[in-house]
């Protein structure tokens, strides 16, 4: 039996609570209610948690995906300062580019997903990615052209953690599929950094442990988490039990590939395609 192609969409969304995110009706009040409160969120914590936005009767299903490719992910333990980047002597040993903490976690790349599975059906679902775009206040947003990143899965091993840092990208959406039995807090802090000032002391502060900006966001299964996580720094603390987040990322524009040392990093390989791609540069003037 053929579909036509509003059926289809809905159909890819029925792993959704529809009835507390109507996501498939944009016009209606209610999703005006709800896109509110998330915005709010967004506005005024740099965060928003979109509670029970996946239906109970799927949250096994998800964590069975995600936990059947996590098997396949990357390793690594290593140190990094918040911006990935190499030491720089010039700088005092002070600042925040050469203050390195132990990053020891995994990642699955895309291309690991069974293609017809619900985190990459969910991932390209036009009404999810209107969703996202709306939440974000943006006109349009873009799957990645990235062949590994535009869904990953992070797996954080019982008393693994992600130090402090920023995203690559401007902001992340991620569904926590795997919650630890304790502890594997996300803390962040907003608006630490803009476009063209890392603001080096502020950030500084956070590492040393004197700063009151230091938020904390408790998730549930079936959470959705929408996230500015290229101005925000934040971290994954240490947990018992392993942890795993799916993470949907989307761009502005069309096209977005990761930068070649980047994509070393999390997935010890890169494609023709980030090779291709890296001579193209950022234009926020931001270290990645």
């Amino acid at each position: 039996m053929k579909h036509d192609h509003a059926t289809a969409v809905l159909g890819t969304l029925a792993c959704v609570d529809l009835d507390r995110w109507p996501i498939h009706e944009p016009e209606s009040d209610a999703y005006a209610r709800k896109l509110a409160q998330v915005r709010a969120a967004l506005n005024e914590e740099g965060c928003s948690r979109v509670d029970g936005f996946i239906r109970q009767d799927y949250r096994e299903a998800f964590d069975a995906e995600v936990g059947g490719v996590a098997p396949q992910a990357h390793f690594s333990t290593s140190s990094i300062n918040p911006y990935f980047t190499p030491d720089d002597p010039s700088l005092p040993e002070s600042h925040p580019r050469r203050r390195y903490s132990e990053n020891t976690n995994g990642f699955v790349a895309m291309d690991r997903f069974p293609e017809n599975g619900l985190c990459l059906s969910l991932y390209r679902n036009p009404a999810f990615q209107c969703f996202i775009a709306d939440c974000l206040e943006e006109d349009a947003l873009f799957t990645f052209d990235d062949p590994l990143a535009g869904v990953v899965v992070n797996v954080m091993k019982e008393g693994q953690q992600l130090a402090w840092h920023y995203d690559t990208n401007e902001f992340i959406v991620s569904l926590l599929t795997r919650k630890p039995q304790e502890g594997g807090a996300f803390e962040y802090v907003p608006d630490l950094r803009r476009p063209g000032d890392e603001c080096y002391e502020d950030v500084e502060k956070v590492l040393d442990g004197k700063s009151d900006r230091v938020r904390q966001l408790s998730l549930e299964l079936g959470d959705l988490q929408i996230f500015k996580g290229r101005f925000a720094l934040h971290r994954v603390v240490k947990g018992k039990g392993e942890r795993h987040t799916a993470i949907f990322g989307y761009a502005k524009e069309p096209g977005f590939i990761g930068r070649v040392q980047r994509t070393m990093k999390v997935h010890n390989r890169v494609t023709q395609a980030h090779i291709d791609a890296e001579a193209r540069a950022r234009n926020d003037g931001l270290a990645d």
